[in-house]
C-alpha cells in the first residue's frame, strides 16, 4: 500500500489507466483498418495485414500518437472516425471514484497523457473527469513521448515536483521505466487496461487491480 503522507503529487495516466483501453485498441485493430480498407477496395483482413505493421512501426514514438500523423499518412480524418466510435469510450472501474476521493482529501492530479490534444478534449468531454484534475498534459505539448526521460524533465520543469514525493500510474511500462529512470519513485501499473483481455503480466511493477485499493 502507498503510504500517502510521503507523497506531495500525483500524476495520473489516461489511456488503459483511467479509461478502458478497449476504445483505442478497437479503434486501430478493427474500426480504422475497415473504414480505410474500405476505401482501397480492400476487405477488412486484407487492409489490418497491410496497415497494422505500418502502425507498429511508430510504436513509443510521438507519431505513434499523433491523429494528425496519421490522418496525412493515411488520407483518411482519424479524428472523424474516432468520433463515429465515441460510445465506447468509458472509464475503467473505480477510476471516477478514485478521482472524487483524491480530490475531497485535498490532492488534486495531473493528467499525463500520450493523446493528441483534440483527442484529449473528446474524451474528457465524454467521461466528464477533466474537472479532478489540476493540469492536463499532452506529450504533444513538449514534442516528447512519456517513453523518453526528456518527457518527465520538461514536465518537472512545468510542475517542480519532487520526484521522491511522486506517484505514477500508468498501464504502459515503458512510460514507467522512462520516470524511474527520471528519479520518480512510486510507481504502479494496471493489471487489465483492456477489458476484452485477460490480467497481465505487469513485470517489475506493483499491478493495481481497482483503484480504492490505493486508498
Amino acid at each position: 500500500m502507498l503510504n500517502w503522507n510521503d507523497i506531495d503529487t500525483v500524476l495520473l495516466d489516461m489511456d488503459g489507466t483511467l479509461l478502458d483501453l478497449y476504445f483505442d485498441n478497437y479503434f486501430w485493430h478493427e474500426y480504422l483498418p475497415a473504414r480505410w480498407g474500405e476505401q482501397r477496395g480492400l476487405d477488412a483482413a486484407a487492409a489490418r495485414q497491410e496497415l497494422l505493421p505500418r502502425l507498429r512501426s511508430k510504436e513509443g514514438t510521438l507519431s505513434w500518437y499523433c491523429l494528425d500523423y496519421w490522418s496525412r499518412e493515411l488520407d483518411i480524418d482519424v479524428l472523424g472516425l474516432k468520433a463515429d466510435v465515441e460510445e465506447l469510450i468509458r472509464m475503467r472501474p473505480s477510476a471516477q471514484d478514485f478521482l472524487k476521493t483524491l480530490n475531497a482529501r485535498g490532492r488534486h492530479p495531473v493528467l499525463v497523457t500520450n493523446a493528441h490534444q483534440e483527442l484529449v478534449s473528446m474524451k474528457l468531454a465524454r467521461t466528464g473527469i477533466g474537472r479532478y484534475f489540476s493540469r492536463v498534459v499532452s506529450s504533444h505539448q513538449y514534442g516528447i513521448p512519456k517513453e523518453e526521460v526528456g518527457f518527465w524533465e520538461r514536465l518537472r520543469g512545468d510542475l517542480e515536483y519532487l520526484p521522491g514525493r511522486t506517484v505514477l500510474i500508468d498501464d504502459n511500462l515503458q512510460v514507467l521505466r522512462a520516470a524511474r529512470a527520471h528519479g520518480i519513485a512510486h510507481l504502479y501499473s494496471i493489471a487489465q487496461p483492456d477489458s476484452s483481455t485477460g490480467v497481465r503480466n505487469t513485470e517489475e511493477f506493483v499491478a493495481i487491480h481497482d483503484f480504492m485499493e490505493m486508498m
